[in-house]
C-alpha cells in the first residue's frame, strides 16, 4: 500500500477506551457515554492534513514526546489511569497470597501479570500524557470476600515522563508500588515506547516481594501498510526471597516469517540455574505452560475468559482541578463525538496552562516537588528502581484499619472525602514532618 492509498485510509474512527466490566455507579455520565465509540477506526475529513503535519515533524530516532500527535489516535483516559489495567483481574493475584508452595505461588503471579496485557484498544490508540502534578485516584470495593484495594498515581515528572503510582489491599497486606517511564522513538514505518521503570508488588503476609519490568510497545504501519500495535521484547519477574524468576519474549512479526502477538519464555530457580516451565502462546489470547520435569502442557490463560473489575472513582464534580478524568473531561467528550477541533482545542487549553506555569516557576526559580510521592533515597537501595515512592510510610505490619486510614489520608479516593489540608505541601517534606 503507497503512502497516498495509506493516508485515504487514515481518515480514522473514534478513541477508545478498555474497560469492559460494569461501571460504578458513582462515576457512569462520561465514561459509560463512550463506551460506544471504543475500539473504533473512524473515517476523520482531516486525516490526511494531520497526517503530513506528523510527517513533517518525524526524523527517524526523534523523541515523540516533542511531536504533537492528533487527537484521533488518542485513547480518552490519561497514562494515570491506564495503568490500573494491571489490577483489573484482582482474582489472580488474590490466589497467588493464599497459596502456600512457593513455586505455584510464583506461577500465579507471573500468570496475573501477564494476564493483564490484552487490556487495550482494538484499534492503535495512544493514551493523554499526563500534565506535571496530575492525579488519578481509584477503588475496587467490591474484591472477592469483600476485600478492598485502593490506587492513587501523580505524573511525577514530565520530562522526561514519569508515572508514579500505588496500589494497596489492607486487609490482605498487599501493596504495589511503581513506576512507568515510556520513552518514545519514531524508527521510520514504526515508533517505539521504550517502557522504562519497575513495579514492586509486595505480599505482606509472606514478606515477599516480586519485582517486575514491562515490554516495549510498539506501533507500526505509520507511514505504509497496516497500523498495528505490537508488544515486543523482554519482560522479567522475579522474587529474590524464593529466587524463581521469569523471562518472558514478547515477539514481533518478522517482515517475512513469524506471528503476532506470540510469547516464548522460561520460569527458572536462580538459586540453582535449574529450568522449570516453559511459557509460549500469545498475549493477547492462549498462554500455556509446559513441566519440564513432567513434560504435561497446560493453558497458563485464556485471555477469552477474563472478568475485568472496573476501577470506581468519585463523581468528576467532586474531584480536584487535577484528576485526569476532571482534566480532561472537555478533551474527552471532544472525542466521543469524534469532534477533533473540539479535542486538539481542548486539549492545547490544558498543555497550554502547563507551559505557563512551568514558565512561571522558571522565572521564580522554584522546583516542582509532588504532592503525593517522594523521590527514593540513596540508602533505599532496594527500591532505587522506583525512583519515587509514596510520601507515606505505610507499615503493612499494621492492622487493615490503620492500613485503609493511611491511604486515605493520601489522598481523598472515596467520594464525600476532601482535599486535606496538608494536601498540597509537597511529599518530600511531608515525608519529613511524619504526615
Amino acid at each position: 500500500m503507497g503512502l497516498t492509498s495509506k493516508l485515504d485510509k487514515l481518515k480514522l474512527k473514534s478513541s477508545n477506551d478498555e474497560f469492559d466490566a460494569p461501571t460504578s455507579k458513582l462515576d457512569t455520565s462520561l465514561h459509560d457515554q463512550l463506551s460506544d465509540t471504543d475500539d473504533v477506526d473512524e473515517v476523520d475529513n482531516e486525516g490526511q492534513s494531520i497526517l503530513m503535519g506528523i510527517i513533517s515533524q518525524l526524523r527517524p530516532g526523534c523523541d515523540l514526546s516533542k511531536i504533537t500527535l492528533p487527537t484521533f489516535i488518542l485513547e480518552k483516559k490519561s497514562m494515570l489511569e491506564r495503568i490500573t489495567n494491571f489490577f483489573q483481574i484482582p482474582t489472580i493475584l488474590l490466589e497467588a497470597n493464599e497459596m502456600d508452595d512457593d513455586l505455584q505461588r510464583f506461577i500465579l503471579m507471573l500468570k496475573w501479570y501477564l494476564a493483564s496485557w490484552h487490556i487495550a484498544p482494538k484499534a492503535v490508540k495512544k493514551p493523554l500524557n499526563p500534565v506535571l502534578g496530575e492525579v488519578f485516584a481509584c477503588y475496587w470495593d467490591n474484591l472477592p470476600n469483600d476485600n478492598k484495594a485502593y490506587y492513587v498515581s501523580e505524573q511525577v515528572s514530565h520530562h522526561p515522563p514519569k508515572s508514579s503510582y500505588f496500589y494497596l489491599v489492607p486487609e490482605l497486606k498487599i501493596r504495589v508500588d511503581g513506576v512507568v517511564i515510556p520513552k518514545s522513538k519514531f524508527l521510520g514505518n514504526s515508533s517505539a515506547a521504550i517502557m522504562e521503570g519497575w513495579g514492586h508488588v509486595t505480599l505482606g503476609e509472606r514478606d515477599e516481594v516480586y519485582i517486575m519490568n514491562q515490554p516495549n510497545v510498539y506501533c507500526r504501519g505509520i507511514l505504509f501498510g497496516k497500523l498495528k500495535t505490537e508488544l515486543g521484547d523482554h519482560m522479567y519477574v522475579k522474587c529474590p526471597k524464593t529466587g524463581f524468576e521469569a523471562d518472558i519474549e514478547f515477539k514481533t512479526k518478522g517482515l517475512i516469517s513469524g506471528t503476532y502477538d506470540a510469547i516464548e519464555g522460561v520460569v527458572r530457580n536462580s538459586k540453582t540455574s535449574e529450568a522449570l516451565f516453559n511459557i509460549s502462546g500469545k498475549w493477547n489470547e492462549v498462554m500455556e505452560i509446559k513441566d519440564l520435569k513432567t513434560g504435561e502442557k497446560k493453558v497458563l490463560f485464556d485471555t477469552a475468559s477474563s472478568r475485568l473489575q472496573k476501577p470506581r472513582v468519585k463523581p468528576v464534580e467532586e474531584q480536584w482541578e487535577y484528576e485526569s478524568r476532571r482534566l480532561w473531561k472537555p478533551t474527552i467528550e471532544g472525542l466521543s463525538k469524534s469532534d477533533h477541533t473540539l479535542a486538539t482545542d481542548e486539549k492545547f487549553k490544558v498543555e497550554n496552562e502547563q507551559r505557563q506555569q512551568a514558565k512561571k516557576r522558571a522565572e521564580l526559580g522554584v522546583e516542582f516537588h509532588p504532592r503525593l510521592f517522594r523521590s527514593v533515597k540513596d540508602l533505599e537501595e532496594s527500591i532505587q528502581d522506583l525512583e519515587y515512592i509514596l510520601y507515606k510510610n505505610i507499615d503493612l505490619k499494621a492492622n487493615a484499619k490503620t492500613l485503609t486510614e493511611s491511604i486515605l489520608d493520601v489522598f481523598p479516593i472515596l467520594p464525600g472525602q476532601e482535599l486535606h489540608d496538608h494536601f498540597h505541601v509537597p511529599g518530600y517534606k511531608k515525608a519529613e514532618q511524619g504526615a
